[in-house]
């Protein structure tokens, strides 16, 4: 399944590393997955349940909570509260340039944040737990022998999952105030809790206090066998295929993003800077984002195509585009068309055929590949056709570009 890795800021204002994984056709609606306390969005368990997800058309946003992964910030200064604000900053990233998320997905701790947060997240029709506390403060069990010496020291140092992590007064204090069932009792969604019975990081208890406390519509799921952090690749395949079953009721048709209509007026392209390094950019065109850096050897850090990358794919992409309509029309053996383009700049005096005799000008050197059963005639006339794409007419004209400052 193909994805798409960029950061969005979180509510601290730190750049937060995060991927989404997009089906191969029609996006049929979107998630939003939390990872467990410690993990990141490259845990087994989450990429895996991702992927399977989008297999099924859910596109899924899964990202490292502040200091973890890839993400800016120190985890020492993270808690509960503070992931519960990233998780809605990332359902305003997916509603602002997508679409928001109508499935909230919550795994171990994530799972209680999902919950936290899931009332400020309007759009979100449906919300999964999977092997979720029904109290945030159960995360001090797993380093319940350093907790004195965290309230009297002010933070401590912890190892979980073999991991060195700095746990703080402050996080235990946050973790302590919060009471998850008065979020689960007005939840007001669609609520799927799945548990492994034999779980023994995070009890089944907790999923029958979470289940008591909902209201209907919601549903449990016992994963027979799995362990809490869904090692088995088959365990969160499972957990995927059912939450694709489940949800399917609360998509929306209506939201489910069709093919691109060619006839359809142009989308905006909304380029915007991440501050990460000295160059590089967001770009998001309706629900596509990319990221454009520069080289570095122009003082990038070469984390994405450069501007003139995106000038020569534009064009190559409308050559190979304009050939297939032509060659589809015509009933020609056209199998595959390969473009190749270069940008160089060149003197002026050396081109014969260019108005401008003085001076550097650009160039772009256009190499066009035709696979097929083709005759001379047929292939001469493609390449005529070539020129007639709208952005090479677009880049040979008169451009005029407006410029104007934000409102």
């Amino acid at each position: 399944m193909p994805y798409e890795r960029f950061q969005f800021t979180g509510a601290d204002g730190h750049q937060l590393a995060a991927a989404l994984d997009t089906p191969d056709g029609a996006v049929r609606g979107y998630a939003l997955f939390a990872h467990c306390f410690t993990c990141g969005k490259d845990a087994l368990a989450a990429k895996r349940i991702a992927v399977a997800l989008a297999a099924k058309g859910i596109a899924v946003l899964r990202f490292d909570f502040t200091g973890l992964g890839s993400s800016e910030g120190d985890f020492a200064n993270s808690t509960f509260t503070s992931n519960v604000a990233d998780l809605v900053r990332a359902a305003d990233h997916l509603r602002e340039t997508r679409q928001a998320p109508a499935i909230l997905i919550g795994h171990s701790l994530g799972g209680a944040a999902i919950l936290a947060a899931a009332g400020q997240i309007p759009e979100a029709k449906a919300v999964v737990t999977i092997a979720a506390p029904s109290d945030p403060a159960h995360i001090t069990n797993l380093f319940k022998d350093r907790v004195e010496d965290i309230r009297r020291l002010g933070t401590a140092e912890v190892s979980l999952a073999g991991r060195p992590f700095r746990i703080t007064r402050e996080f235990l204090d946050d973790v302590a105030e919060h009471e998850l069932m008065a979020h689960v009792a007005g939840l007001h969604k669609a609520l799927l809790i799945m548990h492994a019975p034999s779980d023994d990081t995070v009890g089944i208890d907790n999923a029958t206090r979470i289940f008591v406390a909902a209201r209907h519509p919601k549903s449990f799921v016992s994963l027979a066998d799995a362990d809490h952090l869904l090692t088995g690749k088959g365990d969160a395949l499972y957990v995927a295929d059912v939450i694709a079953a489940w949800a399917e009721r609360y998509i929306d048709p209506a939201a489910i993003e069709p093919a691109a209509d060619p006839s359809a007026a142009p989308r905006n392209v909304v380029v915007r800077e991440t501050r990460t390094g000295k160059f590089q950019q967001t770009i998001t065109v309706g629900p596509h984002q990319m990221i454009a850096d520069e080289p570095v050897a122009a003082g990038g850090a070469d984390s994405g195509p450069g501007p003139y990358d995106f000038v020569l794919a534009g064009l190559g992409a409308c050559t190979s585009m304009t050939m297939r309509l032509y060659a589809d029309r015509k009933s020609l053996p056209l199998e595959r068309t390969t473009v190749t383009l270069t940008h160089s700049k060149i003197h002026a005096e050396d081109c014969a055929e260019c108005e401008t005799k003085a001076g550097m000008l650009d160039r772009i050197d256009r190499v066009i590949a035709m696979e097929g059963p083709l005759d001379a005639e047929q292939r001469q006339k493609l390449l005529e056709i070539a020129d007639k794409c709208p952005v090479h007419r677009t880049l040979t004209s008169e451009i005029h570009i407006v410029t104007k400052a934000a409102g």
